[in-house]
């Protein structure tokens, strides 16, 4: 497992973004899977709450979840969100009793400044298979795809494809989904989609928003949070 401090100054922490990013694997290795976890991060004042929950795939079923917190030490600084919400999304998966097959994050993955979004970072870290479906652009630039769920088109910046803007329901806005570690972006792409069921947003992905939110889930195995 790759590992770094945490407690950097924004400097320090783009250097960091830049010694991690030759690490990116951006060729599928991924395995069968069996399970998925989304992975959340809220904010009540000045402690981050991270929710990992492990999904069986493809039946969609929560199968194991873990909610940790942390007090923030990071400041607010746009491309540099992973410091903020890394330590604690790390403590969670430290956590939890099921490893999943393959991590989605509510977040950026390659479709990032500097390509090292959250689900880059924490993939890299625990190397492992990882997804990043935003639900807004952080950067590059897109034509709208077409209404139909399934729709995409490239998110680009300059002459690089950095990620995919995917309809995931019949005229609802799309999400941003790029690679996160060891998934090519056609397979991210198919992932996302084969996740979303009746909402704009994958299930792994709900399921943790909902669970970053303080709700339990009654099908799960439910851990203490910990400072």
């Amino acid at each position: 497992m790759t590992q770094h401090r945490w407690d950097v100054t924004p400097q320090e922490a783009i250097t960091i973004q830049q010694r991690l990013r030759p690490l990116v694997v951006t060729e599928n290795r991924l395995g069968t899977v069996r399970t998925v976890a989304g992975v959340d991060v809220g904010f009540r004042g000045e402690v981050a709450q991270a929710a990992v929950v492990v999904l069986r795939y493809p039946e969609l079923e929560p199968v194991d979840y873990v909610l940790s917190q942390r007090p923030v030490t990071f400041p607010y600084v746009p491309g540099l969100l992973a410091f903020r919400e890394g330590p604690v999304v790390m403590a969670a998966l430290e956590r939890l009793r099921t490893d999943p097959d393959l991590l989605i994050f509510d977040g950026q993955g390659l479709a990032h400044p500097r390509r090292m979004g959250i689900a880059t970072h924490i993939g890299v870290l625990v190397d492992k298979p990882s997804i990043g479906c935003a639900k807004s652009r952080l950067c590059g630039e897109h034509h709208q795809p077409a209404e139909a769920r399934g729709s995409t088109v490239r998110l680009t910046e300059g002459d690089e494809v950095i990620g995919m803007v995917v309809r995931t329901r019949d005229g609802v806005k799309p999400v941003y989904v790029s690679i996160g570690h060891k998934v090519d972006l056609e397979t991210a792409v198919a992932y996302v989609l084969s996740c979303c069921r009746k909402y704009r947003l994958p299930e792994p992905i709900r399921y943790a928003h909902r669970v970053a939110g303080g709700e339990r889930l009654p099908l799960g195995i439910s851990q203490p949070s910990l400072f």
